[in-house]
C-alpha cells in the first residue's frame, strides 16, 4: 500500500477498516445456503453463535472464520501504514462489524472480528483471549459469558504483554462489545440465556 500523509493514514486506515468489518458475512452464506435470513432465526443476530442455531455446523464454522479473518486482515493489510493506522483500521472493523452501512448500522456484537483484531495486532493477548473464550464456553456453554470475560481480561493481556496503545485498542473493542451484550446480561441475570447449541 502507498505511503500515506500521518495525518490521513490512520483516518483512510479506519474507513477501509470500517468497509471491511462490514461485510455481513453470516447473512451472506444463510441467504446462499437458501435458509433465508438469519436475523429472523435465534437471537437475530448474524454472527456464527446464531448461525450454528441453523443446525448447520460448517457453516457456523465459515461464518466465524470470516468474520475474525475480516478483523486481522485490516489490521495486517495496514500494518505497513504504521501503528497508529493498524489499531485505527482494527477498531474500525469491530465497529463495522457491529454497524454495518449495509443493514442499517444493525449487525452482530463483533466478537469473532474482535478476536481476528487481537490475533493480528496482539497476537499472544489474542491467543490468551481466545483461551479465556473456550474455557469458559466449555464451563458454562453461554456464549455471551464467554465473550464477556474474553473481552474484560483481553485489555490486560494487552498491557502486560505489549503496551498501552494495544491495551487502549482492546478497551475499547471491549467496551463497544459488553455494551453490545447488554441483552444478554439481563438475561443471564434472569436465567433465560440461551446456551450453545440450543435451537
Amino acid at each position: 500500500m502507498p505511503d500515506m500523509p500521518s495525518s490521513l493514514g490512520p483516518i483512510a486506515a479506519a474507513i477501509f477498516g470500517y468497509f471491511l468489518g462490514s461485510i455481513p458475512f453470516g447473512l451472506l452464506l444463510t441467504r446462499l445456503s437458501g435458509l433465508g435470513d438469519i436475523r429472523s432465526i435465534g437471537s437475530g443476530n448474524i454472527g456464527a453463535t446464531n448461525v450454528l442455531r441453523t443446525g448447520r455446523k460448517g457453516l457456523a464454522l465459515l461464518t466465524l472464520l470470516l468474520d475474525g479473518g475480516k478483523g486481522a486482515i485490516a489490521v495486517v493489510l495496514m500494518t505497513q501504514c504504521g501503528e497508529t493506522a493498524m489499531l485505527a483500521a482494527g477498531l474500525a472493523a469491530v465497529i463495522g462489524h457491529s454497524f454495518p452501512i449495509w443493514l442499517r448500522f444493525k449487525g452482530g456484537k463483533s466478537v469473532a472480528t474482535g478476536l481476528g483484531v487481537l490475533l493480528a495486532a496482539a497476537p499472544l493477548a489474542g491467543l490468551l483471549a481466545c483461551g479465556t473464550w473456550l474455557l469458559v464456553a466449555v464451563l458454562t456453554r453461554f456464549s455471551s459469558l464467554a465473550a464477556i470475560g474474553a473481552f474484560t481480561l483481553a485489555p490486560v493481556y494487552c498491557l502486560l504483554l505489549f503496551d498501552w496503545r494495544r491495551a487502549a485498542m482492546a478497551a475499547l473493542i471491549a467496551a463497544l462489545i459488553i455494551w453490545r451484550h447488554r441483552a444478554n446480561i439481563e438475561r443471564l441475570r434472569a436465567g433465560t440465556e440461551p446456551r450453545i447449541g440450543a435451537s
